[in-house]
């Protein structure tokens, strides 16, 4: 028997589905351009001819309350992997410190569907934190930070990430409630930023996430 047909990563020629055979669906989550003319989006195969807005609203309903935080990355393509790591795991939103203008070609489009929230400086972000409840947890390998494999997460969290060199500021430091580090055992001094973010989130999810609800 044939395996069943799983997400489809990749938008672009050759990949995607054609246009929709037979009557069209009486369900306004469907898009009609998308069901004439096919569609090829970097979106899993159960969205397939969804609208926009349709997807993003069925992924509010399914949202962790895990934040993601970037700290002044210096590369856009990092900004980008955190956005679309974030997207994978619906996480509630990712907030940008610093920059405001990125090259989104990274993301893979998928800040389409991913919540975004800019912050001038760190001291704003936390103060966001502060009201949402959020702990704050600061990932760099800083003294007395503990390892991410040795940690239970908060459930409500906030995990900051810095730029590649200097890691996160002083203060991010500072307004933390716990740091922790990523366990190595090879020559480099650090991780690219976007797959240590990716690690951490995949942390999180292991231990609070519903798996049943995955696709």
């Amino acid at each position: 028997m044939a395996e069943p047909p799983g997400p489809t990563e990749w938008g672009g020629d050759g990949h995607g589905v054609g246009p929709w055979s037979g009557p069209p669906p009486d369900d306004p989550r469907y898009d009609p351009a998308l069901l004439r003319d096919g569609d090829s989006r970097n979106v899993v195969d159960a969205y397939r001819y969804w609208t926009r807005e349709a997807i993003i609203a069925d992924i509010d309903t399914r949202r962790h309350p895990l934040h993601v935080a970037i700290e002044n990355f210096g590369n856009d393509a990092n900004i980008g992997g955190v956005v679309r790591t974030a997207n994978a795991f619906a996480v509630d939103t990712v907030h940008i410190v610093g920059r405001r203008r990125w090259n989104r070609r990274g993301a893979m489009v998928t800040d389409r569907y991913q919540r975004l929230c800019h912050h001038d400086t760190t001291a704003g972000l936390l103060g966001f934190a502060a009201e949402a409840g959020l702990t704050v947890v600061a990932v760099d390998n800083v003294p007395g930070a503990v390892r991410v494999e040795e940690v239970s997460l908060p459930r409500e969290c906030l995990l900051i990430f810095g730029a590649e060199g200097p890691g996160i500021t002083e203060d991010a430091k500072t307004g933390a409630a716990l740091a922790v580090s990523i366990a190595q055992f090879g020559s480099t001094r650090s991780i690219n930023a976007s797959v240590a973010a990716g690690i951490v989130m995949h942390a999180w999810i292991r231990q609070h996430a519903d798996l049943s609800r995955a696709w």
